[in-house]
């Protein structure tokens, strides 16, 4: 007797995802790339970095703005993690993760200087996994002051 076993669209969306925060977790940034479309969009809402004549904003693609965002965040937190609790997925494509993302700053994060420091802050992540099974899209969200808070960075405008 042959068993068929069939996967359903939200299934597969689902793996893929849990597979980008597993490759995320091991800091590898070229595999969280490449589990994603070429045009993948990036929008990490509250993602906004104050340099001397620019503002720099998370959003933009995941290959231009992504990666360094998160090349720059494991540089700063070498023990950049993340712990999922919850990830749920729908025929369309998409899926919702609840999950902290942890580390101990290291080195310079903006102008957060590093103090040893380590952090825990709960985040949403919402990503579209297209047909043929890559991520296009990229969608999270978190409170910032919480995590200026925890890294002792106090700013006043």
């Amino acid at each position: 007797m042959t068993t068929i076993q069939t996967t359903t669209r939200a299934q597969t969306a689902v793996s893929i995802v849990t597979e980008f925060f597993d490759v995320y977790r091991a800091r590898d940034v070229v595999a969280m790339t490449e589990l994603c479309t070429d045009n993948c969009d990036f929008d990490y809402i509250p993602f906004e970095v104050w340099a001397k004549q620019r503002v720099v904003r998370g959003a933009g693609k995941v290959r231009t703005n992504g990666r360094v965002i998160w090349s720059g965040l494991i540089n700063a937190f070498p023990n950049l993690g993340n712990d999922v609790f919850h990830i749920d997925g729908n025929d369309d494509g998409d899926v919702v993760v609840a999950c902290d993302i942890t580390g101990t700053q290291q080195s310079a994060w903006g102008f957060i200087s590093p103090k040893n420091q380590y952090f825990a802050e709960p985040h949403l992540f919402i990503m579209h996994v297209n047909e043929d099974g890559l991520i296009d899209s990229i969608r999270a969200y978190w409170d910032n002051a919480g995590v200026n808070r925890q890294l002792g960075h106090f700013e006043v405008d």
